[in-house]
């Protein structure tokens, strides 16, 4: 059996490889399935349809229903054009921070939770915990639903997760869900002066845009409910985040694309907005093809949707991360979390872990120390707990 490596060891392992969502994360999972086989514990594995990525999941304890799941995402953000003051991929610590990749989002919780299992399984627990990492949630949680379903027959179903994306160590109850979509808008090409016999693919993208602002105008303007009230911003709300088309500025454009995503608050219905959009579409493409019938707008998804986490009456998972913090406070966040999707199969869920959401994606990226301490002392507390249950 190897030595068993501190958190703090863990962490700049992790971050120490390049698992940007583009490119694969398996010497990450290579490493830290030995990791945990030379501590005894048996690991396995989901890949991605492409064989380049994987998600790893573990138990450790007796094999029974009831456990701790601690739910991490391997991939992180691209550093492309990002000026940063050292190496990314290498943890520097300065002025009471641990700089680097990942050490927010979120390595440095993954590396509290590998930490945990080990001795979870080193000095023994009375309730099981487990492991689950993923991939690919960085572009849109798509890599967790899978891994979830391949969790199910291999794994005694868990009954409370513990989701470490960076709340502070403050226990949030509820996040807004959401999709995207591409927008792929064909339109006809004639010379600008004789505009009236052409359809303009960016003019065209315009309108629903334009849309877009209305229907964030009206959604802000309701009355929230009590739910809704909870988050900055209290509504739902829609997002044209890029845009790209046209060939010249005396042409009327043949091609527009561009990507819109809706954050929706827990309890509202995605499907109904979903329909909104696609109406809106519609009637848009109907007007364009009655001037010139080649031209359309094809609609294509980003990604699954991503459920809202919604706020559970007695809670699992919520009851012990109260009980460990003792944060009593209500919290919610308006960014989305593989958390929705664990509730969404019949979990208990929460989100908890260290850091700042302020720092997540960002050049010189920071965990605070206190804040890794405090991840630390958490992960302690949960095992003492399982050691008593």
């Amino acid at each position: 059996m190897t030595e068993r490596l501190s958190p703090l060891a863990i962490m700049k392992k992790l971050v120490s490889f390049p698992t940007v969502s583009r490119d694969t994360n398996l010497p990450l999972v290579d490493w830290v399935e030995d990791y945990l086989s030379s501590h005894g514990i048996t690991a396995h594995r989901y890949y991605h349809e492409s064989g380049e990525k994987a998600a790893l999941f573990a138990h450790v304890g007796p094999l029974q229903e009831g456990a701790v799941v601690l739910s991490g995402h391997t991939d992180v953000v691209p550093i492309d054009g990002q000026p940063w003051d050292s190496d990314p991929f290498e943890v520097v610590e300065k002025d009471g921070k641990y700089y680097g990749r990942g050490t927010c989002d979120m390595k440095g919780y993954d590396a509290l939770a590998i930490w945990a299992l080990v001795e979870a399984q080193t000095h023994g627990v009375k309730r099981p915990l487990q492991l689950a990492l993923s991939f690919d949630e960085e572009i849109g949680c798509t890599g967790a639903p899978p891994m979830i379903e391949a969790m199910q027959p291999i794994l005694p179903k868990g009954s409370a997760v513990i989701v470490g994306e960076p709340s502070s160590m403050q226990a949030v109850t509820a996040h807004k869900g959401g999709t995207g979509y591409t927008m792929n808008v064909t339109g006809f090409e004639v010379h600008s002066s004789l505009l009236p016999y052409g359809v303009s693919a960016i003019m065209e993208a315009a309108r629903i845009i334009d849309w877009v602002n209305d229907t964030n105008a009206e959604l802000q303007a309701a009355k929230p409910s009590d739910l809704a009230a909870m988050f900055n911003p209290p509504f739902s709300t829609l997002h044209v985040g890029k845009i790209h088309g046209g060939t010249a500025r005396n042409i009327t454009a043949k091609n527009c694309t561009f990507d819109l995503e809706m954050r929706i608050v827990p309890g509202e219905e995605p499907a109904a907005m979903q329909q909104r959009i696609l109406d809106k579409v519609r009637e848009v493409e109907k007007a364009m093809q009655k001037v010139h019938p080649d031209t359309g707008i094809e609609v294509v998804s980003l990604f699954k949707g991503v459920p809202g986490l919604r706020p559970e009456q007695d809670g699992a998972a919520e009851a012990l991360v109260r009980k460990i913090t003792g944060d009593n406070a209500e919290h919610v966040v308006s960014y989305g979390t593989e958390a929705g999707q664990f509730q969404e199969a019949g979990y208990s869920a929460i989100v908890c872990g260290p850091g700042s959401i302020d720092q997540a994606h960002q050049p010189n990226e920071f965990i605070e120390i206190a804040q890794f301490n405090a991840g630390h002392d958490f992960m302690k507390r949960l095992v003492t707990i399982l050691q008593q249950e």
